[in-house]
């Protein structure tokens, strides 16, 4: 089993920042992939960023060139760096890991833009 514990939402005024963590326990396996989905109300989840174990990253198309998803493997932890947040931002933030023969959420965090 692999446990993931989020950090770092809450409500931001649009054009604002926040950083989201992610840290991993358990069953860690050295080749993995981390990542972020998010889920606003009424919508599928879809696909933020995710980075590899060896940095190779990729992005939803609606928030490339605003976030940026980086990762401390020594912490098996992942961050993800949202600036320039818009309304329709708003979700709730899961953390995903994926191995070869796992696949893990955390359970959420909620990310708000409003003024």
């Amino acid at each position: 089993q692999v446990r993931l514990v989020e950090s770092g939402g809450g409500l931001v005024q649009p054009g604002g920042s926040l950083r989201l963590s992610c840290a991993a326990s358990g069953r860690i396996f050295s080749i993995n992939v981390m990542g972020w989905y998010r889920q606003a109300p009424g919508k599928a989840r879809e696909l933020v960023a995710s980075i590899n174990s060896g940095g190779s990253t990729n992005y939803g198309d609606s928030v490339k060139g605003r976030f940026t998803i980086s990762r401390d493997n020594g912490k098996n932890a992942a961050y993800l760096q949202m600036n320039s947040l818009k309304p329709e931002d708003t979700a709730v933030y899961y953390c995903n890991y994926k191995f070869t023969g796992g696949n893990y959420w955390g359970q959420g965090t909620q990310v708000t833009v409003s003024s």
